[in-house]
């Protein structure tokens, strides 16, 4: 029957080596459902081709969601430069945040840094919902202007005050101190 499944499996996959790797695993799926076979209308050899078929479709189903690999694809995509300048965006972000008006940045750090929903945010700066959403908004906005350069500076901050560390911690306090508002802390 070997023989047989091989060649069945080849007319199939169109290689030798994926026939043969499909025929052992048509093999393996056989010995185990062993106990399931009843002889009698289908012979063992078309149970066993059945296997096989259908073994064959599930790799060609798997086969949707991989691709082939491609050395020299694979080495031009992994040899890409660090980007030494996240670091300096979070940063610039720290202190865009500082240039926007106190309800705006409340606003965004409870919804976007905070990610609590437009209801928990608007219960904790003890307004409307839409307020909040519109405040959200603006605040992003803003805060898109400024990163991108054309909005206003806050006039006497350089470059290098905080470093990014800095802005970090500064924005996940902000966010515990907003958020402890509603705990009563």
């Amino acid at each position: 029957m070997l023989p047989h499944l091989r060649a069945f499996g080849r007319s199939l996959c169109g290689n030798a080596d994926l026939a043969d790797d499909l025929v052992q695993e048509t093999m393996m799926k056989a010995w185990k459902a062993r106990a399931t076979y009843i002889p009698g209308p289908a012979s063992m050899k078309s149970w066993a081709f059945v296997i096989l078929r259908n073994c064959f479709l599930s790799q060609l189903r798997r086969r949707k969601f991989t691709a082939e690999y491609d050395e020299i694809a694979a080495e031009r995509l992994l040899i890409a430069p660090d980007n030494q300048d996240d670091c300096l965006h979070l940063a610039d972000v720290q202190r865009a945040l500082l240039m926007l008006p106190v309800d705006q940045r409340e606003a965004l750090i409870l919804i976007g840094a905070g990610q609590l929903s437009y209801e928990e945010g608007a219960a904790i700066c003890g307004c409307a919902v839409g307020t909040m959403k519109s405040r959200v908004s603006r605040a992003r906005s803003a805060l898109q202007s400024i990163l991108d350069g054309t909005g206003n500076m806050m006039p006497g901050r350089e470059a290098g005050d905080i470093l990014p560390s800095e802005a970090f911690a500064a924005i996940m306090d902000k966010v515990e101190d907003l958020t402890g508002r509603v705990l009563g802390k």
